[in-house]
């Protein structure tokens, strides 16, 4: 399938000029503002100010010294003023939803308030807003998404990512973009549309006996997990989603068409633009079409469950595993509470389970591989104090020891009691720090008298954090936000990040602001402002203006 592919417009490739510094203190001292050709997506699935250096006084030793510039990453000189920027209003709006409609067909377009509550709220998302998108666009190509992005420009007509549109803007779905366009096996390879479902290709493809090997949600869009750089279960062994994309064929904002680089595995041709889109969560472009590298399916799995007395156990043994060379596929963790849940729910894969804190261990290779592998992790299970320990010899016995880590947040979303909302938000930390946070973020959860759970990719430094609060109780609120801020807080002291896999979007950016400098957020805003100028691409989310 040939894409059109145009080069990026002058005005969002030019390096803004550079103003001569002013002589005085108070004044800034270097306007520049580099505009880099970049574009991240919208994705199939889903998506603080910059600081100018001034030259400022500082006490020293009871005397005003004078601290030279330093340069820094500014928005002043934004090819579009802030004041200028004015989203569409409701007749405009309107007006651009036709437009659309005209523009790429009317089966295409939706305003069904059906279809706009599902694409505008998520009872597991705790960054809802009152706001609903105005119509759902359902683009059938390229073609059309980029038609779309060109109508939306002309009018100030904001595009954002499903379950939360604050602005009314359109929201896009690529859904019906669900097609597998080219699969080369013998350069283990395949070319696929955003909307396409990674558990769809894997099925699609197995004969071949490649596979996409990450395994976030069974429902997620391959766009999504880019926009996302999701990870799943599999990421000990296998990593996130950004090291699996081979190029990308994004729409920029203003409907321009571009595809990041050939089909080679490597390259140093130019920036790394891929690295760029995973991860960037609707903000620069929306994601069309994808290659992505494939793995070899291994000959032969297994999986193992160990229980341990306290959660600070469990996570202990996981990173003495990850420390010892043993080679583990998965490993997670589920704590007392979380076991609870699912024997509440009727159990999981045809049994009950203790009601312990639990280790769920993947394992892949070749037989002989995965003999020794089981043997390494009971041993180090064992060193941990492990309450038990469980390995599986059929197909039978690996689906019923895994199900009920892959059942876990919907055992909890079934026991949900009604008005009140799930809290769940994640951090990453060094791997030999993961007991510190955990146990000091269970303790302050404790505190709170509310239903708190503990889960997460531990194999990687990534945990999870869910409690159960009624959103129309302020100080009840109020308590759960300090606890959270309290983990993320805890996160950076211990040189950790305050997303591993959930991002920023719009709960979080008050957390980006904290563990990244205002000169790095000022980069981050300067290759907004390149290619979306006007802001229009998932307004709000990862940062504001």
């Amino acid at each position: 399938m040939s894409l059109p592919v145009s080069s990026v417009p002058p005005s969002a490739r030019r390096l803004a000029s550079t103003a001569p510094p002013s002589r005085s203190p108070a004044a800034a001292s270097d306007t520049r503002l580099v505009y880099l050709a970049v574009g991240v997506a919208l994705g199939g699935a889903a998506a603080a100010g910059v600081v100018a250096a001034v030259s400022r006084p500082v006490e020293q030793e009871g005397v005003a010294a004078e601290v030279p510039p330093t340069p820094r990453w500014r928005a002043t000189e934004s090819r579009v003023a802030k004041s200028a920027r004015r989203y569409a209003d409701r007749q405009t709006t309107l007006q651009a939803v036709a437009e659309i409609r005209r523009a790429i067909g009317d089966d295409a377009v939706s305003t069904d308030d059906g279809d706009l509550e599902e694409h505008g709220h998520s009872e597991w998302s705790t960054s809802n807003t009152d706001a609903r998108p105005v119509a759902v666009v359902r683009p059938a190509s390229t073609e059309q998404v980029s038609a779309s992005a060109h109508g939306a420009l002309r009018r100030r007509l904001q595009f954002e990512g499903n379950f939360s549109a604050p602005f009314s803007g359109v929201c896009v779905d690529l859904s019906a973009m669900d097609r597998i366009v080219a699969f080369h096996p013998d350069d283990m390879d395949v070319v696929v549309e955003a909307g396409l479902n990674w558990t769809r290709l894997n099925e699609t493809i197995k004969s071949s006996g490649l596979f996409l090997p990450l395994d976030p949600s069974p429902t997620a869009l391959v766009g999504g997990m880019v926009a996302t750089n999701c990870s799943g279960t599999n990421a000990t062994k296998y990593g996130t989603m950004k090291d699996y994309v081979v190029n990308l064929t994004v729409v920029l904002a203003d409907g321009t068409v571009v595809r990041t680089r050939n089909r080679p595995r490597k390259t140093s041709a130019g920036y790394n633009l891929n690295g760029l889109f995973a991860g960037s969560e609707g903000t620069l472009g929306i994601i069309t079409q994808v290659t992505l590298k494939l793995a070899i399916v291994p000959p032969a799995f297994s999986v193992a469950t160990s229980t341990f007395a306290t959660v600070r156990e469990a996570a202990d043994a996981a990173s003495a595993m990850v420390r010892g060379g043993v080679p583990v596929a998965a490993l997670e963790l589920m704590d007392d509470v979380q076991m609870k849940v699912v024997n509440k729910n009727g159990g999981a894969g045809g049994r009950m389970w203790d009601e312990l804190p639990t280790l769920f261990i993947k394992f892949s290779g070749t037989e002989n591989i995965i003999k020794d592998s089981v043997l390494q992790a009971r041993r180090v299970a064992e060193s941990h104090k492990c309450r038990s320990f469980e390995s599986a010899d059929t197909a039978e016995q690996m689906d019923s020891l895994w199900s009920a880590r892959k059942q876990a947040l919907w055992a909890s979303l079934a026991i949900r009691p009604e008005g009140t909302q799930i809290w769940s938000t994640d951090v990453a930390v060094p791997l030999s720090r993961l007991g510190d946070i955990i146990e000091s973020s269970r303790e302050n959860a404790s505190r709170l008298g509310l239903f708190n759970s503990i889960l997460g990719h531990v194999g990687d430094g990534n945990f999870h954090q869910m409690i159960m609060y009624n959103p129309t109780d302020a100080p009840q609120t109020r308590a759960v936000g300090d606890c959270v801020n309290a983990m993320v807080d805890k996160a950076l002291e211990l040189e950790g990040t305050v997303s591993g896999e959930h991002g920023i979007g719009l709960g979080k950016k008050h957390c980006l602001a904290k563990e990244l400098d205002p000169s790095t957020i000022g980069v981050m805003k300067a290759l907004k402002e390149a290619l979306d100028p006007h802001w229009l691409l998932n307004p709000g989310k990862v940062f504001d203006e």
